[in-house]
Protein backbone atom coordinates (compact mmCIF):
# COMPACT_ATOMS: atom_id res chain seq x y z
CA UNK A 1 0.00 0.00 0.00
CA UNK A 2 1.65 3.13 -0.52
CA UNK A 3 1.33 5.98 1.38
CA UNK A 4 -1.06 8.70 1.21
CA UNK A 5 -0.45 11.80 -1.21
CA UNK A 6 0.94 14.82 0.53
CA UNK A 7 -1.07 18.06 -0.75
CA UNK A 8 0.55 21.54 -0.38
CA UNK A 9 0.52 23.34 3.38
CA UNK A 10 0.42 19.81 4.46
CA UNK A 11 3.32 18.17 7.22
CA UNK A 12 4.47 15.11 5.75
CA UNK A 13 3.13 11.87 7.28
CA UNK A 14 4.06 8.25 7.71
CA UNK A 15 2.09 5.31 6.23
CA UNK A 16 0.29 5.13 9.57
CA UNK A 17 -0.74 8.63 9.36
CA UNK A 18 1.47 10.03 12.27
CA UNK A 19 3.61 13.62 11.76
CA UNK A 20 7.03 12.79 10.66
CA UNK A 21 9.35 15.72 11.77
CA UNK A 22 11.21 17.03 9.45
CA UNK A 23 15.28 16.19 9.08
CA UNK A 24 17.59 19.17 10.27
CA UNK A 25 19.05 21.45 7.97
CA UNK A 26 23.10 20.72 7.82
CA UNK A 27 24.17 24.35 8.94
CA UNK A 28 27.74 22.85 8.33
CA UNK A 29 28.70 23.32 12.28
CA UNK A 30 30.44 19.99 12.95
CA UNK A 31 31.88 21.63 15.93
CA UNK A 32 29.97 19.04 18.50
CA UNK A 33 30.74 15.75 16.43
CA UNK A 34 32.93 13.45 18.56
CA UNK A 35 32.05 15.07 21.66
CA UNK A 36 30.82 12.74 23.25
CA UNK A 37 31.21 12.07 27.00
CA UNK A 38 33.64 10.05 28.11
CA UNK A 39 32.88 7.31 29.67
CA UNK A 40 33.61 3.08 30.85
CA UNK A 41 31.38 2.32 27.28
CA UNK A 42 33.51 3.92 24.15
CA UNK A 43 36.99 4.00 25.96
CA UNK A 44 39.16 1.78 23.53
CA UNK A 45 42.77 1.90 22.89
CA UNK A 46 44.30 4.20 20.39
CA UNK A 47 44.26 3.00 16.77
CA UNK A 48 47.67 0.55 16.23
CA UNK A 49 48.42 0.92 19.91
CA UNK A 50 47.21 -2.73 20.24
CA UNK A 51 48.44 -5.88 17.90
CA UNK A 52 46.73 -9.18 18.24
CA UNK A 53 48.78 -12.28 20.07
CA UNK A 54 50.73 -14.51 17.58
CA UNK A 55 49.47 -17.63 16.94
CA UNK A 56 52.07 -20.25 15.71
CA UNK A 57 51.08 -23.29 14.30
CA UNK A 58 47.57 -22.68 12.71
CA UNK A 59 48.05 -23.31 9.22
CA UNK A 60 50.13 -22.13 5.88
CA UNK A 61 48.06 -19.21 5.30
CA UNK A 62 48.65 -17.01 8.57
CA UNK A 63 52.66 -17.39 7.65
CA UNK A 64 53.37 -18.85 10.78
CA UNK A 65 51.78 -22.30 10.52
CA UNK A 66 54.18 -25.94 9.87
CA UNK A 67 57.37 -24.72 11.48
CA UNK A 68 55.52 -22.27 13.61
CA UNK A 69 58.46 -19.53 12.35
CA UNK A 70 60.97 -22.33 13.69
CA UNK A 71 62.48 -23.33 10.03
CA UNK A 72 63.60 -26.72 9.58
CA UNK A 73 65.22 -29.15 11.84
CA UNK A 74 68.20 -28.14 13.97
CA UNK A 75 68.65 -26.92 17.54
CA UNK A 76 66.71 -24.11 16.79
CA UNK A 77 63.69 -26.21 15.94
CA UNK A 78 63.10 -28.36 18.88
CA UNK A 79 61.18 -27.74 22.35
CA UNK A 80 63.27 -26.00 25.11
CA UNK A 81 65.47 -23.95 22.94
CA UNK A 82 66.63 -21.06 24.11
CA UNK A 83 69.08 -18.12 22.50
CA UNK A 84 71.73 -16.65 24.33
CA UNK A 85 71.98 -12.75 24.06
CA UNK A 86 74.47 -11.79 21.14
CA UNK A 87 74.54 -15.57 20.29
CA UNK A 88 75.33 -14.85 16.33
CA UNK A 89 74.85 -18.48 14.81
CA UNK A 90 78.14 -19.77 16.01
CA UNK A 91 80.20 -16.88 13.89
CA UNK A 92 82.79 -14.82 15.15
CA UNK A 93 80.74 -12.39 17.76
CA UNK A 94 80.80 -8.21 17.15
CA UNK A 95 82.40 -8.06 21.08
CA UNK A 96 85.42 -10.22 19.89
CA UNK A 97 85.77 -9.19 16.20
CA UNK A 98 86.32 -5.50 17.19
CA UNK A 99 89.62 -3.87 17.83
CA UNK A 100 91.79 -5.02 21.22
CA UNK A 101 94.50 -2.23 21.67
CA UNK A 102 97.40 -2.16 24.13
CA UNK A 103 97.36 0.07 27.55
CA UNK A 104 94.63 -0.49 29.81
CA UNK A 105 94.85 3.10 30.64
CA UNK A 106 93.69 4.22 27.26
CA UNK A 107 89.71 4.53 26.38
CA UNK A 108 90.14 2.45 23.38
CA UNK A 109 91.67 -0.77 24.84
CA UNK A 110 90.01 -3.30 26.74
CA UNK A 111 87.53 -3.63 28.85
CA UNK A 112 85.66 -2.78 25.35
CA UNK A 113 82.58 -1.35 24.14
CA UNK A 114 79.53 -3.18 26.45
CA UNK A 115 82.03 -4.48 29.25
CA UNK A 116 83.74 -0.60 29.13
CA UNK A 117 82.95 0.93 32.77
CA UNK A 118 81.88 4.17 32.73
CA UNK A 119 81.63 7.30 34.69
CA UNK A 120 79.60 10.74 34.56
CA UNK A 121 81.89 14.04 34.49
CA UNK A 122 81.61 16.91 36.44
CA UNK A 123 83.52 19.87 35.50
CA UNK A 124 85.93 22.23 38.46
CA UNK A 125 83.95 25.38 36.40
CA UNK A 126 80.20 23.68 37.68
CA UNK A 127 81.68 23.14 41.34
CA UNK A 128 82.79 27.33 40.82
CA UNK A 129 79.10 28.07 39.99
CA UNK A 130 77.12 26.29 42.14
CA UNK A 131 78.94 26.20 45.23
CA UNK A 132 80.27 28.72 47.99
CA UNK A 133 83.64 29.03 49.40
CA UNK A 134 84.46 26.89 52.04
CA UNK A 135 81.69 24.25 50.95
CA UNK A 136 82.03 20.28 51.28
CA UNK A 137 80.23 18.93 48.14
CA UNK A 138 78.97 15.51 48.72
CA UNK A 139 77.54 13.25 46.15
CA UNK A 140 73.97 14.21 47.54
CA UNK A 141 74.64 17.87 46.81
CA UNK A 142 76.28 17.59 43.28
CA UNK A 143 73.01 16.03 42.81
CA UNK A 144 70.54 18.02 44.47
CA UNK A 145 72.31 21.37 42.24
CA UNK A 146 71.90 19.28 38.87
CA UNK A 147 75.27 17.25 38.59
CA UNK A 148 75.95 13.62 38.36
CA UNK A 149 72.22 13.27 38.51
CA UNK A 150 72.69 9.78 36.08
CA UNK A 151 71.67 6.69 38.86
CA UNK A 152 74.52 4.42 39.74
CA UNK A 153 76.86 6.14 37.34
CA UNK A 154 79.98 6.90 39.23
CA UNK A 155 81.01 10.44 39.63
CA UNK A 156 84.67 12.09 38.36
CA UNK A 157 85.10 15.48 38.69
CA UNK A 158 87.78 16.83 35.76
CA UNK A 159 89.50 19.75 35.22
CA UNK A 160 87.69 21.95 32.40
CA UNK A 161 87.35 25.60 33.70
CA UNK A 162 89.04 27.56 36.55
CA UNK A 163 88.09 27.16 40.20
CA UNK A 164 88.98 30.09 42.86
CA UNK A 165 87.06 28.65 45.69
CA UNK A 166 88.64 26.75 48.76
CA UNK A 167 86.39 23.11 48.33
CA UNK A 168 86.20 19.86 49.82
CA UNK A 169 84.98 17.81 47.26
CA UNK A 170 83.82 14.26 47.08
CA UNK A 171 83.75 11.51 44.36
CA UNK A 172 84.27 8.74 43.32
CA UNK A 173 87.75 9.42 41.04
CA UNK A 174 89.22 12.58 39.89
CA UNK A 175 91.78 13.54 36.93
CA UNK A 176 95.46 14.56 37.98
CA UNK A 177 94.59 17.97 36.88
CA UNK A 178 91.23 18.45 38.78
CA UNK A 179 92.95 17.50 41.67
CA UNK A 180 95.71 19.83 41.78
CA UNK A 181 93.32 22.63 40.54
CA UNK A 182 91.22 21.93 43.59
CA UNK A 183 93.67 21.70 46.02
CA UNK A 184 95.72 24.69 44.56
CA UNK A 185 92.73 26.79 45.53
CA UNK A 186 92.98 25.54 49.34
CA UNK A 187 90.52 22.54 49.08
CA UNK A 188 90.88 18.93 49.88
CA UNK A 189 89.46 15.99 47.50
CA UNK A 190 88.06 12.67 48.44
CA UNK A 191 87.65 9.67 46.69
CA UNK A 192 84.66 7.66 47.49
CA UNK A 193 84.58 4.49 47.09
CA UNK A 194 82.16 2.12 45.19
Amino acid sequence: MSPPAQRDGQKPQSPAGEDVAAAPADTGDRSKIGQERVGLHNLSPAPGSRRPRKRVGRGEGSGTGKTAGRGQKGAGARSGAKRRPRFEGGQMPIHMRMRKLRGPHMKKSMPFEMFRTHTQPVNIADLEARFDAGAEVTLELMKSKGLGTRKDVPIKVLAKGELTKALTVHAHAFSASARERIEAAGGTCHTVEG
